[in-house]
Parts: C-alpha cells; sequence; structure tokens
C-alpha cells in the first residue's frame, strides 16, 4: 500500500487549469516505496512511483524530493511577499515515517527526477528532471525530450524549460520549436512564449457568454474559470524568438537574428541578416514580414541597405510570390535581449 503525506493550507479560489503548484487546496504525496525524512537537509524523499497532486495539477516521477522550512519564512529567514501564495505546511498522514514537524514547517520547492510528467486537464509537460519553485511560481525542466503541450501550441527545447504560471510565461532553450495546432511553425536558438490570463474576461481567452458582465456588487470578486477547459490553460498570444530564427512556411524557409509572432494576426516580423529562401531561389534584407496564413513573405527595405536576390531561371518550382514585392520602408520593432538564462 502506498504510504502518503499530505501538505495543507487554505484552499485558495478555483483557477484555470494551468501548471500552477503555488496556490490551491492540500498537496498530497504518495509513493510505492515509502518516504525518506532527512532532517539536517531540512527534505523529504518520496521514492519509486512518487506522485504528487495539488488542485488540478498531478506530478509523476520516479522521485519526488520536498524541501522545507520554518512555517511564515522565505528565503534568508525573511517573510515572503505578500503577493505570493503561502507555501504548504507539511503533515503527514497516519503510517508515514520519517515526516518533519507538521505544526511549524512548510514545502517552498518540489523537485523531481527521472520520467518526469505534469499535468492538468489541459496542459501536459515532460522531461528528466523538474524543480517547481513554490514561492516564484516558476517551473524548470531540463533532460531529454522537454516538452510542453497546450490546446494551442506544442514547445519542445533541447537544453531547459521554464514555465512562470502566475506570469504566463513559457521559454524553451536550445532549438527550441513552437508548432501551433494548425501548423504553423517557428524556431529559434530561444522561444518566449506569452498566453493570456484565462482568468481575465478581458483576455479574450474565454468564449463569448462564459463570463458575466460583473455588476457593481460583483466588480470585486475574481473572475471565474473559463467554461470551456479548452480554453483554461490561457491563449497563445505573442512568440519571442531570438537567435537563429527559422519560420516555415507552405513554400518557403525564414532566416534571420531576431523575431517575434502574433498568433491571432497570424504575423511574424523577421530582423537581422534576413534570408528568404524557395527551392534555389533567396532574397536576401534586413526585415521580413511573414504572413503564416497565407504563407507570403515580403522583404522590407531599409535606405540603409540594399535588397539582395538569387534567382534560379526555369526553377521547377517557380519563384512566382517569392518575397513578393518590397514593402514600404519600416523601423524594424525594438530590439529585446533574450531572457538571462
Amino acid at each position: 500500500m502506498a504510504t502518503v503525506m499530505a501538505a495543507t493550507l487554505a484552499t485558495a479560489g478555483a483557477g484555470a487549469q494551468q501548471i500552477d503548484m503555488s496556490q490551491g487546496g492540500a498537496v498530497v504525496v504518495t509513493a510505492r516505496g515509502g518516504f525518506e525524512w532527512r532532517e539536517n537537509e531540512q527534505v523529504v524523499i518520496a521514492s519509486v512511483d512518487a506522485r504528487a497532486v495539488r488542485g488540478d495539477v498531478t506530478v509523476l516521477a520516479d522521485r519526488l524530493i520536498a524541501h522545507y522550512r520554518k512555517k511564515g519564512t522565505g528565503p534568508g529567514g525573511a517573510a515572503p511577499a505578500p503577493t505570493q501564495a503561502s507555501a504548504t505546511q507539511a503533515a503527514v498522514a497516519p503510517g508515514a515515517t520519517g515526516a518533519p514537524d507538521s505544526g511549524g514547517n512548510e514545502v517552498y520547492r518540489l523537485e523531481a527526477d527521472d520520467h518526469v510528467r505534469i499535468f492538468t486537464a489541459t496542459d501536459f509537460a515532460q522531461g528528466d528532471h523538474a524543480v517547481y519553485d513554490i514561492d516564484q511560481a516558476v517551473l524548470l525542466m531540463t533532460g531529454h525530450n522537454l516538452k510542453l503541450t497546450t490546446p494551442q501550441d506544442v514547445l519542445t527545447a533541447r537544453d531547459s524549460m521554464e514555465y512562470w504560471s502566475q506570469r504566463h510565461i513559457a521559454v524553451g532553450r536550445g532549438d527550441a520549436v513552437v508548432v501551433t495546432n494548425d501548423g504553423r511553425r517557428l524556431k529559434a536558438d530561444v522561444l518566449v512564449g506569452y498566453t493570456t490570463d484565462p482568468n481575465d474576461p478581458q483576455s479574450g481567452a474565454q468564449p463569448a457568454g462564459a463570463q458575466p458582465q460583473a455588476t457593481p456588487a460583483a466588480a470585486g470578486k475574481p473572475a471565474a474559470p473559463p467554461a470551456d477547459p479548452l480554453l483554461a490553460s490561457g491563449k497563445l498570444k505573442r512568440v519571442e524568438a531570438f537567435g537563429n530564427v527559422e519560420v516555415r512556411t507552405q513554400t518557403d524557409i525564414v532566416y534571420g537574428d531576431r523575431g517575434v509572432y502574433v498568433p491571432d494576426t497570424g504575423m511574424a516580423r523577421i530582423v537581422g541578416h534576413v534570408r528568404i529562401t524557395r527551392g534555389d531561389n533567396q532574397l536576401n534584407g534586413p526585415a521580413a514580414d511573414v504572413n503564416m496564413k497565407t504563407g507570403i513573405a515580403h522583404i522590407i527595405s531599409d535606405p540603409t541597405q540594399r535588397v539582395h536576390g538569387l534567382l534560379v531561371p526555369n526553377n521547377a518550382q517557380g519563384d512566382q510570390g517569392l518575397g513578393g514585392t518590397a514593402a514600404k520602408p519600416a523601423t524594424p520593432p525594438p530590439t529585446a535581449k533574450a531572457p538571462a538564462p
């Protein structure tokens, strides 16, 4: 029979089905191999088919490590910031052994090792190793086959993946690729995806009619969760790409140094050493706009730089539509810096 450790705190209001363990009701951890308590290190280890559940979020791994501290203190002994959800107060069910004092300790970080899978009703993440910082509501995953799947898109990466649930940001590092559910594909060294807040009625993440208009008496109450579970993870609203950017359409491949993609419009702006290729044909320029819906890419002219092209005669694929006509000069968007590792 599995040993059970339950960590409890006051239950927060119902929220979206994102991967967010910083708030909610009780945390329940089970493991076929039982628990090990290392008092000097202030950790509790659950081994063999370990599972942690809090609200809508489930974590599965070969081993789970819960780091705890004195209740009500943050890093370095300071009180946690008031805007962050309180960490869990540890308590152990009858029959469990080696447990911290349930009266004055709280879990502030959860680690998962080997065959890690983290999921809600809508989102799924996988990797070899994961660390969840409860104070910051940040998930960091490393290892092989890193993947974050939502109803709108799939993000993969080679080196690491971050998910900032309260800031609605996902970051993939190292050959990062995002593929939307309608087949649009963007690749770069680093990808940063921004999603809407599914609990914000102004975000557009909720279906029409799902969120009633607030009355004066209810204006200050938290928004109800979306009625459609497929919208509960938040809608992808913007992707920023840094380093070796590659955008693929039905006919063209566009390369550049940086890029920004807005799914609602289907438009991507690529800047820096831009190349548009179709078969053996190629256009080079300072920037390009790519319509991911139509597959048409346009080189954007710059008064200080010339546009270069290589068009191969009698190309079986033809050169019609390659790069379109040069658009009017436009100022590329302000240079954005990639988040620090």
